[in-house]
């Protein structure tokens, strides 16, 4: 029997609403952030600065594709009044149809704040330097008080990174208890099942040959800056 709900919004069909682009950024981050921290912990550290340009060459392209990319990547999409976000918040418990096409009011603020943080992040490692045995590539261009500050602020920011995964996976669990909402399925196929009425409202997929070209270009401003060191 369907939902009451469902029948309220009428039958749900499925909609694109997430590009390959959006979830391979979104996936390879997941995992790179856990490898550069066992890489770290084990004293890998070719290999923990190897990951950390990977996720720099990402960052970039995230940057990039979300001014010229695909609708629901798109920064003016993505970021609303903050008052929205809290009216949204207001709402959690609320049981109701997932409506959003992209991320919700607060959702996309989040994600704002996790892309920063990982940016600190990643830039931070190019001039930090533990004076032992690694040294960030851009490290020899500033002073030892900035590198020191630098790895200071490298150190001090992946506890942030850990507090707002810790809060995205609270939120994605939250939504799928309190609003039967689920978050996990569209990130991975780029699908979501939503009322049929909103079909209309697809978003507008960006060009993937200009994907490629501004990854490559992401790769090629991350690799002259790794030659550096």
């Amino acid at each position: 029997m369907a939902e009451p709900t469902e029948r309220a919004q009428g039958p749900l069909v499925k909609v694109k609403v997430w590009d390959g682009w959006i979830r391979t950024v979104h996936w390879a981050l997941v995992v790179l952030i856990g490898f550069s921290w066992w890489a770290a912990e084990t004293e890998r550290y070719e290999w923990h600065m190897l990951s950390g340009e990977v996720i720099l060459t990402l960052l970039l392209f995230r940057l990039a594709w979300g001014i010229a990319g695909s609708d629901t990547a798109r920064f003016t999409r993505l970021l609303r009044s903050p008052v929205e976000g809290f009216r949204h918040l207001r709402h959690l418990a609320r049981r109701e149809p997932d409506t959003e096409i992209g991320h919700n009011a607060a959702g996309g603020w989040m994600v704002l704040v996790m892309l920063l943080a990982l940016l600190t992040q990643a830039v931070s490692g190019l001039f930090t330097d533990d004076g032992i045995l690694t040294k960030g590539p851009l490290a020899r261009s500033v002073s030892g008080a900035t590198a020191d500050a630098a790895r200071s602020i490298h150190l001090i920011n992946f506890d942030l990174i850990l507090v707002l995964v810790a809060l995205h996976v609270v939120a994605v669990l939250a939504y799928a208890g309190l609003k039967r909402h689920d978050l996990v399925r569209p990130m991975v196929t780029g699908f979501k099942r939503m009322p049929a009425a909103l079909a209309a409202r697809a978003p507008r997929l960006g060009n993937p040959w200009l994907a490629l070209a501004l990854l490559a270009v992401a790769a090629g401003i991350v690799t002259m800056i790794a030659r550096q060191g």
